[in-house]
């Protein structure tokens, strides 16, 4: 293998390794692995990731492949500074960053759509899933309201200095919003950040890709 292997689930968190992976612009290709059509509950996945989870990223040279959105994401911009998705040059600015994402990957992520779109992995009673599930887009809702206010002071993107790996998880949760039937256009700062992103080329190719 002389390239990488993403695998991905369209619209799924595995949009932000993807946009992050055109950034670079390394070769690489992608393989799909449809959550909705539980592919990745097949034992030729597992295999590949006993997690059942996308993405994973597959490296040349490499015997095991790599999971988590954060692990790939931190994966990349180390391995291809130039593409300058991290702020490598300043520690408390890269940890910035990585705050932003532990909270989206594991609060807004695990936590809120985790409890909205799979009760069952928090409770087992199924009488009570209806509940967890109204907790969760609780959580989302208010998890938004603290996204907005933080790219209200007029930062073009979630670590001031510059684009990073942030933003492409946080356009993944903007779309997410959508999905789900927030209104996310009254948060207004979010809608343009996304807007910003989704112009990007690396996100348009990645966005075509996972459309076509």
């Amino acid at each position: 293998m002389n390239a990488y292997r993403l695998y991905l689930s369209p619209g799924a968190c595995s949009l932000a390794a993807h946009i992050a992976l055109e950034e670079t612009g390394a070769p690489f290709d992608v393989e799909i692995v449809s959550v909705q059509k539980q592919q990745n509950l097949e034992a030729r996945y597992l295999a590949i990731n006993a997690k059942a989870r996308v993405p994973v990223l597959a490296i040349p040279g490499e015997s095991h492949v790599l999971t988590e959105t954060p692990a790939i994401l931190t994966y990349l911009a180390r391995r291809y500074p130039d593409a300058q998705l991290l702020p490598l040059g300043d520690p408390l600015r890269e940890a910035r960053c990585h705050e932003w994402l532990a909270w989206l990957v594991g609060w807004v992520h695990g936590v809120g759509y985790g409890a909205l779109w799979r009760p069952g992995r928090f409770i087992g009673d199924p009488a009570l899933h209806g509940e967890v599930s109204a907790h969760g887009r609780r959580t989302i809702e208010a998890a938004n309201e603290a996204i907005e206010a933080a790219l209200g002071d007029g930062r073009p993107w979630a670590e001031p200095g510059a684009h990073s790996i942030v933003d492409p998880f946080l356009f993944v949760l903007y779309r997410w919003g959508v999905a789900i039937g927030l209104d996310m256009t009254r948060h207004s700062a979010w809608t343009a950040h996304a807007q910003r992103e989704a112009e990007r080329p690396a996100a348009r190719r990645a966005l075509a890709r996972e459309a076509a």
